[in-house]
């Protein structure tokens, strides 16, 4: 009978028009879920399809808001819609924010490494592409500014605000 409720949960599971499972639970300002009943913060649509402008102005909104997961989703988004030159910046730029998401989560492990993983992607890309600022973004200034916090994490052992933590993906204060 014990499994009669499990293969309930199973086939309640929420899923997409293709099929696969989505979570409907709410989730905080950092991605994770929280009980049905919660009230959560409103969730980043996903897929949706923006200017490379868009994408940093919304990006930067969200990590300033202190929502560094959903800038993630919105890096995402110009990773699997961009153009196939730009994608591993994109794919860069969405492990910084999942980075500075997971040490703001306390995950003192992978936080640091997501960063680091982030920085040397945006360095490769724009040694790659001869680019230091494609749309204005700082991309030597972010790889710094990751791999600083990326070792404040390490050295504290303690999560960060990300709010306070937040990059500034155009440099200056």
């Amino acid at each position: 009978m014990g499994s009669t409720s499990s293969g309930s949960q199973a086939a309640a599971r929420d899923r997409d028009s293709e099929g696969r499972a989505r979570n409907a639970r709410p989730r905080d300002g950092l991605g994770r879920p929280l009980p049905y009943d919660a009230d959560g913060v409103d969730r980043q649509p996903e897929g949706v399809v923006r200017t490379p402008e868009q994408s940093v102005v919304e990006a930067q909104e969200l990590l300033d808001a202190g929502k560094p997961f959903h800038a993630h989703e919105v890096f995402e988004d110009a990773w699997k819609a961009g153009p196939e030159g730009e994608r591993a910046l994109w794919r860069g730029l969405a492990q910084l924010a999942v980075g500075l998401t997971h040490s703001a989560r306390g995950n003192v492990t992978g936080g640091p490494r997501l960063l680091r993983r982030g920085a040397v992607a945006v360095e490769e890309w724009a040694s790659d592409a001869g680019e230091r600022r494609p749309y204005g973004m700082d991309l030597a200034g972010l790889s710094a500014w990751a791999r600083d916090l990326a070792g404040i994490v390490e050295e504290s052992g303690e999560a960060v605000d990300a709010r306070g933590r937040a990059p500034r993906l155009r440099g200056g204060a």
